[in-house]
């Protein structure tokens, strides 16, 4: 095979492929990154047996073939080289590399070895804005779990319902929901839990206008993305019954400016210690909210904001880290805290039209 492809375009499909190489398996061939030419396109494909990634972009082909290249020395490689066309020629035994003055020749792997891209036939698909998609994930997927041994919840709970797309997100102490309404489409009982990481890698994608398809097999689920087609597996087991945890009802509610509550949520957990939970003293009257931590052996410190609110005075506390991660995600002025009391969770609701619930897990107030 022989191609030659701007620096720029090779470099991005690879950063997009290298996501599907495997780091640490026994087969060498999975830590390679298959290239096929045809026609006038490139086809890059990866994969680790769980996750596969297709990549096409257009080249000009002096020669049709294929081969397989080490995956991540071929992307060095390709990194540092200059912005400008590079060669590559290549076969089963090895390939040559040349860009401007500076030229790399690698061993290669056989491309028979190397296992096909999955087939699969999906039932469920829709189609979603990808500006929209990545919003949605970036608020849910900083809440997945990182506990292996609970696999289910390092998954987002992806559903379709009326024509609003829900992703939702536990790690047992924290619950993330958005949802966002999506074009006219047929999937009935769209419903799948699909791995955070994975719908982190999409999100991180280049930005278009084009939309992100994901599309629905027995145990996989397919997204496709411009010349992009991902395949992974779905996640298996019972997600957990998320709509138990969300009351009915309120004894506070109040409303806070998101970027004051941020700032002093940042300030109040200088002292360093994660394990000193950030208390908050809600006074009706005044319609003001006292933040306030104590670290032992270290300091205290307090601060007050403004709030605007009714229900009953209460005090409740959180892990601060919690916190920021739940504030950061709301893309509004303003956010409402929900109490029934310091004991229940507490919910974090951005305000019409911005669909975002986060719900914390109290810490007990000594």
């Amino acid at each position: 095979m022989k191609f030659s492809i701007n620096q720029s375009e090779l470099q991005n499909a690879l950063s997009v492929v290298l996501k599907g190489v495997a780091s640490r398996s026994t087969l060498p061939i999975l830590s390679g990154i298959y290239l096929e030419v045809r026609g006038d396109e490139l086809t890059l494909q990866t994969t680790d047996l769980e996750l596969s990634v297709q990549y096409t972009v257009a080249a000009l082909v002096e020669e049709e073939g294929r081969a397989v290249v080490p995956g991540k020395l071929f992307a060095d490689i390709v990194k540092n080289l200059s912005d400008a066309a590079v060669h590559v020629v290549a076969d089963e035994e090895g390939a040559i590399i040349t860009c401007d003055t500076a030229s790399f020749s690698i061993k290669a792997l056989n491309p028979e070895d190397f296992p096909g891209f999955p087939h699969v036939d999906t039932t469920q698909k829709i189609n979603i804005p990808f500006n929209r998609f990545t919003s949605m994930v970036r608020r849910v997927a900083r809440v997945v779990s990182k506990d292996e041994s609970r696999a289910i919840l390092t998954g987002v709970l992806i559903t379709l319902e009326e024509h609003h797309l829900k992703m939702v997100a536990t790690d047992s102490y924290r619950l993330a929901i958005t949802e966002a309404e999506v074009p006219e489409t047929t999937a009935e009982g769209f419903q799948a839990v699909i791995a955070g990481s994975f719908l982190q890698d999409i999100a991180a994608l280049p930005k278009t206008d084009d939309p992100v398809s994901i599309a629905l097999a027995e145990n996989q689920i397919v997204v496709t993305y411009q010349d992009t087609k991902f395949v992974n597996r779905r996640l298996e087991g019972n997600f957990p019954n998320y709509r138990q945890l969300l009351p009915d009802s309120h004894a506070t509610r109040v409303s806070m400016p998101v970027e004051h509550l941020i700032g002093a949520v940042k300030r109040a957990s200088l002292l360093g210690q994660s394990s000193s939970p950030i208390k908050f003293d809600i006074n009706i009257a005044s319609q003001t909210t006292q933040l306030s931590t104590i670290a032992q052996d270290i300091g205290s410190t307090q601060e007050t904001i403004s709030c605007q609110g009714e229900g009953e005075d209460v005090e409740i506390a959180f892990n601060y880290a919690y916190l920021l991660d739940g504030l950061s995600a709301v893309g509004t002025e303003e956010v409402f805290l929900e109490v029934q009391s310091s004991l229940k969770p507490g919910i974090f609701k951005a305000p019409e039209p911005e669909n975002f619930l986060y719900l914390v897990m109290p810490v007990r107030i000594s």
